[in-house]
Formats: structure tokens, C-alpha cells, sequence
């Protein structure tokens, strides 16, 4: 009798745990690409401590559920790994519990199962399961500092170019007025431009003879 009750518990767990049953998940691990020489094979006891996470994760979920290890169920497990697991509901003979509150139990606690098996959310993959995203890293640097960094600079670059600006332009007038000196002591006559008329400017040293005054003294004639 005893055998008989094995037998159709065994049956009946595995019509629920099955590829793509109701409320079935499928799991794929990487183990080798996650911690290469350091990796773990998957054993009876790893299946046993994937249970225990699942049990946990749904006991957390809820405050009243009585799940046990003996109630997450693994089939199909593969070399690769790889394996479809269910919970079963501990209140109700051969029945799974909803997707939907086991989706929600891993969910939860996605980052306590990764670490239990030292892998993370691309290395242990509930493929109907959406992985959880990380909360935004916020900058050690407040963005206000940042900002305030920012414009403190663009203050001080214009002042020191102001400054710079200022000095230039006050050398090139000092060596355009140094130049103009050195040539009236020349005696040089430049040409300056005014209204947009050249203009001569008086040879100091050798004067300037009016042309006017010039053409009457010809008239005379010299003693």
C-alpha cells in the first residue's frame, strides 16, 4: 500500500512539474562562466539548497505561508544546468501556487538567491522572470556642487580673460605711441588719416612752405 501511495505521489508531481506546465518556471544557470576554475558542480545538495532559497523566498513573501522545502519541485534537470521547478500549495492536495505570487516571492528576493549560489542575474536566469533593477547609483558629489564647480569656472576663466585682454591692448597703445615718438624725433613726416583724408603732418625740423606766399615773392624782382 505503502509503495502504491509512492507511486501515484510520483505521478502526480510529476504531471505538475513538467516543461512549460501551469505555474512552471524554467531555470538556466552559468556556473562555469561565472566563476570559471572556482566553479561548483550542481548536485543533489545544490538541488536541495534551491529549494530551501524558493521555500524562503515564498515563506518571506508572505507572513502566513507554511511552505516547505518538500513543497518546490524540480524536473528536467540537465547537465548544461538547466531544470523547471513549481510550488506546491501545502494547504491544497496537488495543486501549484499562482505564477504570479512566485514571480513576485523570487523577485523580492533575487539578490539573497544570487548570492547563495555566488552568481548574479545573467548567470542565474528564471527565464520567465524579469530581472530586478539595481536602484540608481547616486554620484558621491552632490549635483548642486557640481553645478555651482561649473559655473565658478566659467567666472574665473572671463575674469582672466578680461585681464589678459586688457593688459594686451595696453601695450599695443604704448608701443604705437612709443613709435609715433621716435619718428618726431626723426624729423619724419607720416601721413595721418582724418575723415578719410590724408593729411601731412608738419616736418618740425625742416618747416613747411606755404605755397601761396611762395607765388608772390616770384613776382618781385631780387635786388
Amino acid at each position: 500500500v505503502l509503495l502504491l501511495i509512492l507511486s501515484v505521489v510520483a505521478i502526480a508531481h510529476a504531471e505538475l512539474c513538467k516543461p512549460d506546465a501551469q505555474n512552471a518556471f524554467k531555470v538556466r544557470l552559468s556556473i562555469k562562466t561565472a566563476l570559471g576554475d572556482n566553479a561548483y558542480a550542481w548536485d543533489a545538495n545544490e538541488e536541495y539548497l534551491f529549494k530551501a532559497m524558493v521555500a524562503f523566498a515564498m515563506r518571506r513573501y508572505s507572513s502566513k505561508s507554511t511552505t516547505q522545502i518538500s513543497n518546490v519541485l524540480l524536473c528536467n534537470v540537465t547537465d548544461r544546468v538547466s531544470f523547471w521547478f513549481v510550488v506546491t500549495d501545502s494547504s491544497k492536495n496537488m495543486t501549484t501556487v499562482p505564477g504570479s505570487e512566485v514571480e513576485a516571492a523570487i523577485r523580492m528576493n533575487r539578490n539573497r538567491i544570487n548570492s547563495a549560489f555566488l552568481l548574479s542575474d545573467k548567470t542565474l536566469q528564471f527565464l520567465k522572470i524579469t530581472s530586478t533593477l539595481l536602484p540608481p547609483v547616486e554620484p558621491s558629489t552632490p549635483v548642486w556642487l557640481i553645478v555651482f564647480g561649473v559655473v565658478l569656472c566659467l567666472i574665473v576663466a572671463g575674469i582672466v580673460f578680461l585681464v589678459v585682454a586688457g593688459i594686451q591692448q595696453r601695450k599695443k597703445k604704448n608701443k604705437e605711441s612709443t613709435e609715433s615718438e621716435n619718428l618726431e624725433e626723426r624729423g619724419e613726416v607720416t601721413v595721418t588719416v582724418e575723415n578719410g583724408i590724408p593729411c601731412e603732418t608738419l616736418d618740425l625740423k625742416a618747416g613747411h612752405i606755404n605755397g601761396v606766399f611762395a607765388a608772390d615773392d616770384e613776382r618781385f624782382t631780387s635786388l
